[in-house]
């Protein structure tokens, strides 16, 4: 690590103890504590991934992907809230490194450079809280991510219709970043961004939600109608989604190994707590620990051979995704992240179901680490997509050097 890479390292240590102070009680209720927008925010950890010329402290991926993972240790809920809000950057940091690239005509930099150094700003030197939605319940079979909200011209900047389904911090943060397509065509060309403040007139929350797991991320998404969205807080030049897609490293959101790095961290959590029962548990009227048992190792050994697998698949992945100069071309680092999102779900969600069988009946509460990390790490086995899905999406690039597409568009939402 370096320098700087360990001071914003203590700076997330800092606020272990308080998100852990209230990650029992935040399952059970399976609201997000606000109190952690202050914790984080008063951290300066809201902008990690923003760099310092915009208020930010200037991390990338591996900061982002070692904070994640940390906070999961802590309490993962927040953990995710975490991930997605620090994902946000990436609307600001790829619309500049696709002007950089020359991507942009002259006549359209200076707005596609206003908005992104706006969304920066906003999470660096504003501090706020930025949400990022994309996802929604429409599904088609050609696309990971459809988009159905829509975006109509009106005096002055857009009106927006549509529901977003799955958007951590709903009704918790500052802003909101939403996805949606204009009403002039249906295709990726047509996507555009949207800065909406969380007050905005048109803005609702979605019915809350009762999940398995991660309970407390305030996942329950938003619902647009005639939300009014002007000028300046719009990036609607043609093909600007494209564009960023372009120059980014991996997928297109950005920093994704950093969103399973939430789960590595859950996983970790579970691991620890069960190898200190088995370890530190007697049988009845001796010194000797049930963990010694030929079961019972078994079962330790699967434990630490999914949570190791886990690792290795996130640890190539950052590698991938920060190498420079780049180790392989980025549709084959994309491929891999296609199958890497799915192992590290499945062997994560495996160390807690060993643990399960390795700590018996009396470790099943609901409030317990074992249950709880059980059903937080259920959660990425569906994610975005299943790990099945992401296997068969490599595949199709190495066979027909073509998989399907990331971000789809349907009719309009009215």
């Amino acid at each position: 690590m370096t320098e700087a890479e360990r001071e914003r390292a203590y700076r997330v240590d800092q606020v272990l103890p308080a998100l852990a102070k209230q990650a029992i009680e935040a399952d059970l209720s399976g609201e997000f504590p606000l109190e952690h927008v202050r914790t984080i925010s008063e951290a300066g950890l809201l902008g990690l991934t923003v760099p310092t010329a915009y208020g930010g402290l200037g991390g990338g991926l591996r900061d982002l992907s070692a904070a994640t993972y940390a906070m999961a240790t802590a309490c993962p809920s927040t953990s995710l809230a975490y991930f997605f809000q620090c994902s946000g950057s990436s609307r600001g940091l790829l619309p500049l490194a696709a002007i950089e690239a020359g991507l942009f005509a002259d006549d359209e930099v200076p707005v596609v450079r206003s908005f992104g150094e706006k969304v920066l700003r906003r999470m660096g030197e504003e501090g706020r809280w930025v949400a990022n939605f994309a996802s929604e319940s429409v599904r088609s079979k050609d696309a990971a991510v459809t988009i159905a909200t829509e975006a109509s011209r009106t005096d002055g900047g857009w009106l927006l219709n549509g529901v977003k389904s799955f958007g951590c911090a709903t009704g918790v943060a500052d802003d909101y970043l939403v996805t949606a397509k204009l009403d002039t065509g249906d295709t990726a060309e047509h996507l555009a961004v949207f800065l909406i403040p969380r007050d905005t007139p048109g803005v609702s929350e979605r019915a809350k939600w009762d999940a398995i797991g991660m309970r407390a991320t305030a996942t329950h998404g938003i619902v647009l109608e005639n939300a009014f969205v002007p000028d300046e807080n719009a990036l609607t030049v043609p093909a600007t989604f494209v564009k960023m897609t372009q120059v980014s490293r991996g997928s297109f959101v950005g920093n994704q190994v950093a969103l399973s790095s939430v789960y590595i961290g859950a996983a970790q959590a579970v691991y620890d707590f069960a190898l200190h029962f088995l370890t530190t548990t007697t049988y009845h009227g001796t010194d000797e620990p049930i963990g010694g048992s030929d079961l019972h190792r078994q079962l330790i050994g699967k434990m630490r051979a999914h949570l190791d697998t886990a690792y290795l698949w996130a640890r190539r992945q950052i590698l991938l995704e920060t190498a420079d100069p780049e180790v392989i071309p980025k549709d084959d680092v994309v491929a891999n992240w296609r199958v890497a999102k799915g192992e590290i779900a499945d062997n994560c969600f495996q160390v807690a179901v060993q643990a399960l069988k390795a700590c018996g009946t009396g470790n099943t509460g609901m409030a317990g680490a074992i249950s709880r990390g059980l059903r937080d790490l259920s959660m990425g086995l569906v994610q975005g997509f299943p790990a099945e899905r992401g296997r068969l999406e490599a595949a199709s690039y190495l066979v027909f050097g073509k998989e399907g597409d990331q971000f789809g568009t349907v009719g309009g939402a009215r």
